[in-house]
């Protein structure tokens, strides 16, 4: 049961969706709500997005935008100031999320369809400016700096230096991390009624605040793209990456879940500081709101596991490897859009998903 209703006052809009929705638990995925979660709002789900143009008279533009999901929070406020094409684009960032840290720290349950809570959740805070630079030939580029600062807690709310097995979570040794991150990524963007393409480059360096710590270096990519095949469409999507120095978990890349390789529980692949995952979709009309779609993932951890702190992908029996292999339907409506897929991984566990995205936000 949900709700979405707009409200104009002059320029600014705020956007409010509620819903409210029935949590089902299985014995494999167990997540106790925090303390700030528990009560009557307890099984809300719901964000509110806010847009408040020329706050200081100068044709900028404020974004603060806030999702509360049933075990996790996420709070952005995005500041805009115009400035001539020619020179690009600037915006100065916050960034606050709370959620379970079961990508890297979860357990993998049910023959590694779902995964359940290691008593690990990450609290993270980015502070920062991001510069656009002109496009170009379809090409856009962004750099970045940002203060990061991560803190760890467990189900009850209290901070917590080292997981379950006593591994530490943080390079640190306490149960937060600060560093100050420089990236800069340059996408390339083209798509027409018959066909897209997409590719991402980003490089990232973490300098942590700690006399005592090494910088590290990462590198990511992805590559895209589609084809309409008469009424049909195919789509493939590949991506990776490798981390370079020493650094905590938390920055190792977790392989598994609905946005990586389907069938798998988040994480349950593999967590490694090295990722390949490819992901292919074969798309055909059924009628005019219904399409069906066929998929197949993969994604590995490059037997990379062995070098993040503490191993946690060896300690939870994680294969490092896996495919993922289903089915699914698509059903659009002018006020949002339903999926649902259902997904086989390479140990023949099924797995459903079920989506609804508001089409009017």
């Amino acid at each position: 049961m949900g709700a979405h209703q707009s409200i104009h006052a002059g320029k600014a809009k705020l956007d409010v969706g509620v819903n409210l929705i029935q949590k089902l638990y299985s014995s494999s995925h167990v997540l106790s709500p925090l303390r700030i979660f528990s009560g009557p709002f307890s099984l809300a789900n719901g964000s509110l997005c806010l847009k408040l143009p020329t706050l200081f008279g100068n044709g900028d533009l404020l974004d603060v935008s806030w999702h509360k999901g049933l075990h996790d929070s996420n709070l952005l406020i995005n500041h805009r100031t115009p400035r001539p094409p020619c020179l690009g684009q600037r915006s100065l960032n916050i960034v606050h999320s709370l959620k379970p840290e079961i990508g890297i720290h979860g357990i993998p349950m049910n023959n590694f369809c779902h995964s359940a809570s290691g008593d690990v959740r990450i609290s993270k805070l980015s502070i920062g400016l991001d510069m656009n630079e002109p496009s170009s030939c379809n090409w856009k580029t962004t750099t970045s700096v940002h203060f990061k600062h991560i803190h760890f807690i467990n189900d009850c709310g209290r901070s917590v230096s080292r997981d379950l097995d006593g591994f530490p979570l943080t390079l640190s040794g306490n149960s937060y991390d600060n560093m100050v991150m420089i990236s800069q990524e340059s996408r390339f963007e083209e798509a027409n009624d018959h066909k897209f393409s997409h590719y991402s480059f980003r490089v990232e360096q973490g300098i942590p605040i700690h006399p005592n710590l090494a910088i590290f270096n990462r590198f990511k990519f992805s590559a895209s793209k589609g084809v309409k095949i008469g009424s049909a469409f195919f789509s493939t999507l590949f991506n990776g990456g490798s981390l370079v120095g020493a650094t905590a978990p938390y920055e190792a890349f977790a392989i598994g879940g609905p946005n990586s390789v389907r069938g798998y529980g988040e994480g349950a692949v593999g967590s490694g500081y090295s990722c390949v995952v490819s992901k292919n979709e074969f798309s055909f009309p059924l009628d005019k709101q219904l399409t069906g779609v066929i998929f197949l993932d993969f994604g590995s951890d490059l037997r990379s596991s062995n070098r993040v702190l503490g191993n946690p992908g060896l300690r939870k029996g994680k294969p490092g490897s896996g495919i993922g292999i289903g089915y699914g339907i698509r059903f659009k409506t002018e006020l949002v859009q339903i999926t649902a897929d259902c997904a086989i991984n390479a140990f023949k566990q099924r797995t459903l998903y079920f989506g609804i995205n508001n089409l009017l936000l």
